[in-house]
């Protein structure tokens, strides 16, 4: 079983992966689609969409570091391990979005309104057919990353903020191909650039947008995200359940990494209980813990006596004494 709850991540991660790199791989080819076909136009939103490629291509390359980086095992000057290097990247990655992708676009759309963009026929006829081509090529990187979303549990596998980026990049250049595409034709139809600025813009919208939702995302874990209620509420119970624990008074959580947990948990224990029994109860516990909820690898007992210690928050004289404040120290 061990091996099992460790080759998984393993797994996972190998098919996360791959995903990134036919990403990659998709936005490269389309950038430098999109770049050669925007100065052959002269078209502004088609400019702006490959700087969103190009910024998403960037992007891929700190995902794949975050994947390598954040798997290294624990040391003495990261004793949790490096789990939070994913969080980290990904952050980066939102930053990216944001000023590669989402300012170039702001600055393309300004640019056409302000000084016009006049594009030929056949110019029109090239910047659809790079647009089309990158329509497919980023669709089937969208469908392969819910492909995977699907495998890893739906809604469980949008956890991983590696994967959640590269769905967020490639549905957002989907409909940022769209948008383009729809300002081109408008432009074409009627003459006036304001249409194709307009979608430049609305590009440089949707890719600022997206980026303050990962990157907020990416924040709140660096920061210290909780575990989610669901997970919570199972350690709860099953800390609940056990024979020898009185009552929780408190249980707190924080994600280390992407399938690793740190777990503290203020118990009062039932009376009767000898010192070598508390401490054989705290590791019984604690495996029952990790074994029902294989997340949580860093478990904290701390064994309290919570009449006294409530006593001694009501303002109980000896309040101050060890005695007094219930702690028998953490297991």
């Amino acid at each position: 079983m061990g091996n099992d709850s460790t080759d998984r991540p393993n797994r996972s991660d190998r098919k996360t992966r791959v995903t990134v790199l036919v990403a990659l791989g998709a936005n490269l080819l389309i950038a430098v689609a999109k770049a050669v076909g925007g100065l052959v136009a002269g078209s502004p939103a088609l400019l702006s969409e490959a700087a969103h490629s190009v910024a998403d291509s960037m992007n891929e390359v700190f995902l794949l570091a975050a994947l390598r980086r954040s798997r290294r095992p624990a040391d003495r000057r990261h004793p949790f391990g490096y789990g939070k290097e994913r969080f980290f990247w990904s952050l980066l990655a939102a930053v990216g979005i944001f000023v590669m992708g989402g300012c170039f676009s702001f600055f393309q759309g300004f640019e056409a309104l302000r000084n016009g963009a006049e594009e030929s026929f056949h110019g029109y006829v090239a910047g659809l057919v790079v647009l089309a081509v990158a329509f497919l090529a980023e669709g089937a990187s969208l469908v392969r990353a819910l492909h995977q979303v699907h495998q890893q549990g739906g809604t469980s596998g949008m956890r991983d903020p590696a994967l959640r980026t590269v769905v967020a990049e490639d549905g957002t250049a989907v409909l940022g191909v769209t948008l383009a595409g729809i300002g081109m034709v408008l432009h074409m139809v009627t003459g006036q650039v304001v249409w194709e600025a307009s979608a430049s813009l609305a590009i440089g919208v949707l890719l600022v947008y997206v980026a303050y939702r990962l990157g907020r995302g990416a924040r709140d874990q660096l920061i210290g995200q909780a575990a989610d209620e669901e997970q919570s509420r199972r350690i709860r119970a099953l800390l609940e359940a056990q024979p020898e624990i009185d009552s929780v008074e408190a249980l707190l959580t924080m994600q280390l990494g992407l399938d690793s947990t740190l777990v503290a948990a203020r118990i009062d224990l039932v009376p009767g209980l000898d010192s070598e029994e508390v401490e054989d109860v705290a590791v019984r516990i604690k495996r029952s813990v990790a074994h029902s909820v294989q997340e949580a690898d860093q478990i904290f007992l701390d064994v309290t006596d919570a009449r006294t210690a409530r006593a001694a928050a009501a303002g109980d004289p000896a309040g101050g004494s060890p005695a007094a404040t219930g702690e028998r120290g953490g297991a």
